[in-house]
């Protein structure tokens, strides 16, 4: 489990799948109200109070991105109480430390991972490219270097190696090709692994 705290309200995430079946939750499980679930989310509050001092009071809205062979990105935002939710309740009764959250789940097939070095990128792509023939596109989003790939350019069953690769070298991020598009800067358009190759030889 990693955490990121993106802003005074906001936090990520990244639950890796040993995450959820050493709780033995399912993906599907996710967006349910069951036990282990609560279980998972209160575990996940109180590791991102210790680690980023993110205090879960109040409404939460959480938003589940489901990665292929990677995990989980879970968002959470922290509100404030709407105390119109609240008619019919004495004020005084409403505990300060319970969190009401809002899930909404969403799945991505494509595969998106960030690199803050563009050295590591070039050794990324040499070892990638003998699993991808023509596929990625670069984009410079945030200051860092993010490869985008869909899944119907890429072998299904060479998923998982790629995913090692990537993960080695770089940080798989949630951000939609929308995003890219309209706050980033498209870099290499189409097949961004054999440019790279092309263009950059690795470090010896």
């Amino acid at each position: 489990m990693k955490i990121e705290r993106l802003s005074p309200d906001k936090i990520r995430i990244f639950l890796t799948f040993d995450d959820l079946s050493e709780r033995g939750i399912q993906k599907e499980d996710m967006w349910q109200e069951i036990p282990k679930v609560h279980d998972l989310f209160t575990d996940m509050m109180d590791q991102a109070y210790n680690e980023v001092g993110f205090d879960a009071t109040g409404p939460l809205a959480v938003e589940v991105f489901a990665l292929p062979a990677q995990g989980m990105v879970v968002i959470v935002t922290r509100g404030k109480y709407d105390h119109h939710q609240y008619m019919g309740h004495i004020e005084d009764e409403i505990p300060e430390d319970v969190y009401e959250m809002e899930v909404t789940l969403e799945e991505s097939d494509t595969i998106v991972y960030a690199f803050n070095d563009f050295e590591v990128l070039i050794e990324a792509a040499h070892v990638l490219q003998w699993n991808i023939t023509k596929a990625g596109k670069l984009y410079n989003y945030n200051d860092k270097w993010v490869l985008y790939l869909e899944p119907a350019d890429l072998d299904e069953d060479k998923h998982p190696s790629l995913i090692a690769v990537l993960a080695e070298f770089g940080e798989s991020i949630s951000t939609t090709e929308a995003v890219l598009e309209e706050y980033g800067k498209v870099i290499i358009p189409e097949d961004a692994i054999g440019v790279i190759c092309h263009h950059f030889a690795r470090q010896e």
